[in-house]
């Protein structure tokens, strides 16, 4: 009789009964170890260790039980082999697709090759694995399925030539990638963004509509990619005035204009130059097509109220309802109580005086500039802003009955951006009037020097808030790269 160890099922058994606990539990580490590091590959491993493997382990465990009651070829073990197959293909393109595709490069082939292309390449593949699965397993002859399906093939293609010449032309588009998801596109005309790249067709948001435009189209016309232009994008608008308006002051207030964009691209300047007559074009450039929208309409928000500060008569209107006497007089009244102000004061006071309006977000002030007048708050408000490391710390907040500009009295430039939370509007009190009313008004000049104290103190706080948040992070990182080593 021969001895159980030397029957043909021992020595397989003993391998999935001691091998399997084994490669299951390196799995696990392997995967974990890729999960932490946010590996893609780790759901491939997934894959192998959860199906892969237990399924070899109950074909081997199967074919040997099997070969002992039925040394044939029973149905059992061919269905499972055919699942192992199919897992098997699963895996092996899952694999690919991660080594080849999903950690690609930026610019490279790997990266370029469309979807489209990698799910044709995927159905091809899981078929010739399947044919391949069908013929070891159940002996299926597939070579005349594959010489059916390629003569076939041949004759649709002949049939469907002028049907199929414009989808093989938008498949070769999307091969070439001269845009990308979110680019910025001029169609015929039609400017918008890329939100939807498939087989068929672009799906273009113009902001009125999708614009669904076919890959035949796009492939056998031209456009124009606005989102690869060397990293900014040009905008040019006009605008006009009168021809009573000297064309320098309306140059300078373009540009200053346009300079103070919060998307106006880094080390540009705007320029603007009359076209003749009253119109004058205005050329700057943004981060992106995306903010030209917004540039544009921010420009023009921004220019009306700065065109009525200057007087100008931006689109041939220099009519401005709100700097009239009577409001004039009217902001006399809301400040006098702050200038010790009588009525005979304020009667002599008002010629020198004028009213000004802000939209929000323009800068009212900028560091590092000694003002030429105090402007009180009479509604709105005004953000202190301290420049540091490229960004801005708020540092107090000027709500209507206070005042900015304090240190034009002693000559100290500002420290800290103003800029318009909301729709301001100031009275503007020159600095050599508002000089003569401090050296008459010794309380005046108390009040002014407690307000300059205080706003010193406020960019000091930020500052150094900023500082010791800088520092603490700074040690937190030496911290990191300590325990690291």
């Amino acid at each position: 009789m021969t001895a159980f160890w030397e029957q043909s099922w021992f020595w397989p058994s003993i391998a999935v009964i001691v091998g399997l606990p084994v490669l299951l539990l390196v799995l696990t580490e392997l995967q974990s170890s890729l999960q932490r590091r946010h590996n893609p590959m780790h759901k491939v491993i997934g894959l192998l260790r959860n199906a892969v493997v237990p399924i070899i382990a109950i074909l081997v465990l199967s074919v040997q039980v099997t070969d002992a009651v039925d040394p044939g070829q029973p149905v059992v073990n061919q269905v499972i082999a055919s699942v192992l197959g199919f897992l098997v293909i699963v895996f092996v393109l899952n694999g690919l697709n991660v080594l080849l595709f999903t950690n690609a490069r930026a610019g490279s082939w790997r990266e370029k090759v469309p979807s489209i292309f990698v799910d044709i390449a995927r159905i091809v593949l899981i078929a010739l694995g399947l044919a391949l699965v069908f013929k070891i397993v159940w002996g299926a002859d597939v070579g005349g399925i594959f010489t059916a399906l390629g003569v076939g093939s041949l004759v649709i293609g002949l049939a469907l030539q002028s049907a199929v010449g414009p989808v093989i032309a938008g498949l070769f588009l999307l091969f070439e990638q001269p845009f990308r998801l979110g680019d910025w596109l001029d169609v015929g005309g039609t400017r918008g963004r890329v939100v939807e790249v498939n087989w068929r067709s672009v799906h273009i948001d113009t902001g009125g509509g999708i614009l669904v435009t076919p890959n035949s189209s796009l492939a056998g016309a031209s456009f124009t990619n606005l989102s690869r232009t060397g990293g900014t994008f040009p905008v040019t608008t006009s605008v006009t005035f009168t021809t009573d308006d000297a064309p320098a002051a309306v140059v300078a207030l373009l540009q200053r204009t346009a300079a103070a964009l919060p998307q106006l691209a880094r080390d540009t300047a705007p320029a603007a130059e009359p076209a003749g007559g009253a119109a004058y074009t205005v050329s700057f450039e943004v981060g992106g097509p995306s903010q030209e929208g917004p540039a544009l309409a921010q420009f023009r928000t921004w220019l009306w109220y700065a065109a009525r500060r200057e007087g100008l008569a931006l689109d041939g209107d220099g009519t401005d309802d709100h700097a009239t006497e009577e409001r004039r007089d009217a902001a006399l009244a809301a400040v006098a109580p702050i200038l010790y102000l009588g009525d005979e004061d304020r009667a002599a006071l008002a010629p020198a005086v004028r009213l000004e309006r802000y939209a929000a977000g323009e800068v009212i002030a900028r560091p590092g500039v000694v003002p030429t007048v105090i402007r009180f708050v009479l509604s709105g408000s005004i953000e202190l802003r301290v420049p540091f490391d490229g960004t801005q710390l708020l540092a107090t907040k000027v709500e209507a009955g206070d005042y900015v500009g304090q240190t034009a009295l002693t000559r100290e430039v500002v420290q800290a951006f103003q800029v318009a939370t909301t729709e301001v509007s100031v009275l503007a009190v020159p600095a050599p009037v508002l000089d003569a009313i401090v050296q008459r008004t010794p309380r005046l000049a108390k009040d002014i020097s407690a307000v300059i104290d205080r706003r010193h103190q406020d960019v000091q706080d930020v500052l150094q808030a900023q500082e010791q948040v800088r520092l603490q992070s700074r040690v937190a990182s030496q911290r990191v790269a300590g325990g690291a080593a």
